[in-house]
């Protein structure tokens, strides 16, 4: 099943079944407004959304309009949980070499996390308004799910059948602002302003084969500015998968319905030490950040810059035919005025 939410000027948009081939929608009053609403309420009205959702596959459903994701919000315009972790090891890697830090041994056990604000998500086609570049504007392309309500203490296999639904992420980071935020030992807040999430959210069994393991071994694809910017599989090189993600943000908490758990940038190291540029062969990156830690590594400082009012990101994963699976984030960057 494909879900979205569209903007009808309330807070939490308007849900919609939307088709395999992300064509059509239609909204579904009778089962649920919203989709938290659904969430609230999926045992029993999941069923009911997924019969609209067959029929539209099949063929014309009465109230059926074709699916523009310009007019889509994050499928959950605001969330009640929104919590990143780091799965992909070699990005936290990456980013603790440049600094000539060492990396502690505990981070290939014990998951990176930390508390996202959820209050404002922004659309997959909306502008990433921002302050000023000197804030180092940075894109972070991530796979992310949302979750049933989770008990405390559930285990990592406990926890893969409470997944509800998967999404991606646009997780922005203003990365000029990080060192001084960790230096104070109490985690992000400044640096971490409005992420957005794709278009539509899917149920795993639309993945097929692609969803084992707690894994989405589908290429995530980057192209910023207009040009191929990264590819790696989010499948490969994920040191924890979401069932250990979301074990750890509910090992002294319950999580409620509708919590989103993100994986942390995807990165790959593409059997060389970290990873290589796509103009080089490789699968490239999944944020600027990783490239500049490795031009830092190579040649003493970084070349690339942030990205710049004007510049672009988009973000998609396709299937196995070519299709896009969650539709793309695609957005801009411009200068915030108040």
């Amino acid at each position: 099943m494909k879900l979205a939410s569209l903007k009808n000027n309330t807070r939490d948009g308007k849900l919609v079944v939307v088709s395999r081939d992300l064509s059509r929608c239609v909204a579904v009053p009778a089962v649920a407004a919203t989709l938290q609403q659904l969430l609230d309420n999926w045992d029993t009205l999941a069923s009911k959304a997924n019969a609209v959702y067959q029929a539209l596959n099949s063929g014309k459903v009465a109230g059926e309009i074709a699916f523009d994701s310009s007019q889509a919000e994050s499928p959950l315009p605001r969330a009640y949980q929104w919590a990143d972790g780091s799965a992909y090891v070699n990005h936290v890697e990456l980013v603790r070499k440049a600094r000539n830090s060492e990396m502690p041994p505990s981070f290939w056990t014990d998951p990176l996390m930390y508390q996202g604000g959820s209050d404002d998500f922004i659309g997959p086609r909306d502008q990433i308004e921002a302050i000023s570049t000197e804030h180092g504007i940075d894109f972070e392309g991530e796979v992310a799910v949302i979750t049933d309500d989770v008990p405390m203490a559930t285990s990592p296999e406990q926890a893969l059948q409470k997944i509800r639904l998967l999404m991606l992420v646009n997780d922005v980071s203003l990365r000029g602002l990080i060192p001084n935020e960790l230096a104070k030992g109490f985690g992000f807040f400044n640096a971490k302003p409005a992420s957005s999430f794709s278009p539509v959210a899917v149920t795993p069994d639309e993945l097929g084969d692609k969803w084992q393991d707690g894994r989405l071994h589908l290429p995530l694809l980057s192209t910023y500015n207009g040009k191929a910017f990264g590819k790696p599989n989010a499948g490969v090189d994920m040191t924890f998968n979401f069932g250990q993600l979301i074990a750890h943000a509910a090992k002294t908490r319950n999580l409620g319905a509708g919590a989103v758990i993100g994986s942390g940038t995807v990165s790959n190291k593409q059997g060389t030490e970290y990873g290589t540029a796509i103009a080089e062969g490789g699968v490239g990156y999944s944020c600027i950040a990783e490239i500049r830690m490795i031009e830092t590594i190579r040649d003493g400082k970084p070349s690339t810059a942030f990205m710049q009012f004007g510049d672009s990101i988009k973000m998609e994963m396709l299937d196995s035919d070519g299709q896009s699976i969650f539709g793309a984030i695609d957005q801009q960057v411009v200068q915030y005025k108040a």
